[in-house]
């Protein structure tokens, strides 16, 4: 046999973590890595924050699971935050991305389906789009390298161009139940939706009876400044899918919906071995007690900004390797007139630096939450040492 006995779907590095040190990871040979990856956005509060651990480990000492057949305090006390922070009236916990988009998926069908109209069913998403790697999420990106391998797809998404308001107004037919988007593109490069574009999302949907839901597993929990990133667009939505920060790095997600979003949600129609465990709940809880305030928030957005505003001062240094900076908050991207993946694997294995390519020829900053001005210096030493030494492919 020559399969590993880690099911061979990841192309892994050869960086092996086995510690990490606020915003640094540790190798097991002793190499220290500056992670501005986070787990892809999970990391919010680094690697070593007192206040996640000793929730994890008291919660840990009295119970970790029990049953969902249950009350649960924990869970209560949690989706009150949740409802409190946001524009919902209802969360049901997950233990992932894309089982909390699963659950916005059949939240916003059974909207209409309860109500009697069975021939709702159909979310119109956008190109370029991330929605997670079950069947049903896979289904509603239109992605040919995810589709790869397991067709026959699920019915039920038809696909739009990102930020074509005028293209999403004329997708809308008698199955449509509504938009399934994320306010900013995670996998898709850290491209933001225009204020016009959700806007008038939303208006279709009021106009329409259509159910507005927003994937912010990436960008939302404080990612972009503001606890969710639809505050941005002063608009609210009827659904949201959430996850990666919530938890800092345990598995957790949530779907939040609106009362009249989740009218169709009731007894039996949804459920969740793990889902809003104790474990979780205590890890949802010291997050939501550290991000979820005003100073928090402000501080992420003024990190952001002065990030941002040192990498557009830099990036000109090297136009034939940098275009532009996007994005919000700690959520940012480099649009790169080259592919990006050399230029990661690069500053990874020659700068110790960790970053995530994306799609749109981007690289991806997604640094903890908790950086300071020390880790901002660091990074941008090892960013500036990297782009002095890449070799353009020739031929970019």
């Amino acid at each position: 046999m020559s399969i590993t006995p880690l099911m061979p779907v990841y192309p892994r590095c050869g960086v092996r973590p086995v510690e990490g040190d606020n915003c640094h990871l540790i190798d097991e040979d002793g190499t220290r890595y500056l992670d501005f990856a986070a787990g892809i956005a999970v990391n919010l509060l680094g690697h070593s924050h007192p206040g996640l651990i000793g929730a994890i480990q008291e919660q840990a000492a009295k119970l970790m699971h029990v049953s969902n057949l249950y009350g649960s305090p924990q869970g209560e006390e949690l989706a009150q935050k949740l409802v409190d922070t946001t524009f919902a009236d209802t969360v049901f916990f997950t233990n992932s991305g894309a089982e909390a988009v699963e659950c916005a998926i059949k939240t916003a069908r059974a909207y209409h389906q309860h109500a009697g109209d069975e021939n709702k069913f159909e979310l119109i998403t956008f190109n370029n789009a991330f929605h997670g790697r079950t069947m049903a999420t896979i289904s509603a990106s239109n992605q040919e390298k995810m589709h790869k391998g397991f067709n026959p797809l699920l019915p039920g998404f038809k696909y739009v161009d990102f930020n074509d308001l005028e293209g999403a107004k004329a997708a809308i037919g008698p199955n449509t139940a509504g938009f399934l988007v994320e306010p900013i593109q995670g996998e898709g490069g850290i491209r933001p939706a225009t204020p016009e574009f959700l806007q008038g999302l939303r208006q279709l949907c009021d106009e329409h009876d259509l159910m507005l839901v927003l994937d912010e597993v990436q960008c939302g929990v404080a990612r972009t400044g503001t606890f969710y990133a639809y505050e941005q667009y002063g608009i609210e939505p009827d659904i949201v899918a959430s996850a990666k920060g919530i938890g800092g790095g345990f598995p957790l997600g949530a779907c939040l919906a609106t009362e009249k979003a989740a009218r169709g949600m009731v007894i039996g129609t949804h459920g969740s071995t793990y889902g809003g465990n104790p474990l979780a709940m205590a890890a949802g809880m010291a997050v939501m007690n550290t991000v979820a305030n005003d100073e928090f928030l402000g501080q992420v957005r003024a990190k952001g900004e002065r990030l941002r505003a040192r990498l557009e001062q830099f990036i000109g240094n090297y136009p034939d390797l940098f275009e532009s900076v996007r994005g919000a908050g700690l959520m940012l991207g480099i649009k790169m007139k080259v592919e990006p993946r050399p230029f990661m694997v690069h500053l990874r294995d020659n700068h110790q630096l960790l970053t995530v390519a994306a799609g749109d020829s981007t690289l991806r900053l997604l640094p903890p939450l908790v950086i300071e001005d020390a880790e901002m210096d660091e990074f941008i030493e090892k960013l500036s040492a990297g782009a002095a030494d890449f070799e353009v492919p020739t031929g970019s």
